[in-house]
């Protein structure tokens, strides 16, 4: 491999490792608490939370495959018009690489985790309040599998539903960015802003540059 070859792959193999560091840190301090939380409620509010979690999951894989999957140039179009969440979503889509490892990777598998170790306890919670001998051997393995295949076949969903309207997607994505951005005055995407700033001096570069030449074309 050549030093621009590795100078190349160093970022991606950089991010990978920061990615799995974070993914291991958030899995390590949220799985103990999302489990005693479940363990401390009433069931219905302890099934609810791991719907949640679920949920979630499932959410931030929708984002990610959109991000994935939709392309700049309808994009440059709507933020040209100034169409709201247009600039936040061109944004997205320029780190979709980004943006899909943090979605699918790190919130989509530590959701996966978070789903298993909560779904556990309720497992758990269900065999004391159905108070058999023998029913947790029945009861937690069913548990577990109902949340697996929740999670599994929600994602297959999502994934498909991303795929489709991944403009809709990301644009009601980007219209709720940029309302938070208005409220906490954040700079969300200073990528996508930087590239504005570089268009505006081409253009501006090529406009003196014009001047410069139509006095001589009149001679």
């Amino acid at each position: 491999m050549t030093r621009a070859q590795a100078s190349r792959y160093a970022p991606a193999w950089r991010r990978g490792v920061g990615l799995g560091l974070l993914t291991f840190t958030v899995a390590l301090v949220t799985s103990p608490l999302s489990e005693s939380a479940v363990r401390a409620l009433n069931l219905p509010l302890a099934v609810l939370i791991v719907a949640v979690i679920v949920a979630v999951g499932v959410f931030f894989d929708i984002i990610g495959v959109a991000a994935a999957a939709a392309d700049e140039a309808p994009f440059h179009a709507m933020a040209a018009k100034r169409r709201a969440g247009a600039r936040a979503a061109l944004g997205l889509v320029r780190n979709a690489d980004r943006v899909a490892a943090f979605a699918n990777d790190v919130v989509g598998d530590v959701a996966g985790t978070l789903a298993g170790a909560a779904g556990a306890a309720v497992a758990v919670r269900l065999g004391e309040w159905l108070d058999g001998r023998g029913t947790h051997l029945v009861v937690t393995p069913l548990v577990l599998a109902l949340v697996a295949g929740l999670m599994v076949g929600a994602k297959a969903a999502g994934k498909g539903f991303a795929l489709r309207e991944h403009r809709r997607i990301l644009l009601a994505l980007g219209r709720a960015l940029e309302a938070v951005e208005g409220w906490t005055h954040l700079r969300l995407y200073p990528a996508l802003r930087r590239h504005r700033r570089r268009a505006r001096a081409a253009t501006g570069a090529r406009g003196r540059a014009m001047r410069r030449v139509r006095p001589s074309g009149r001679g």
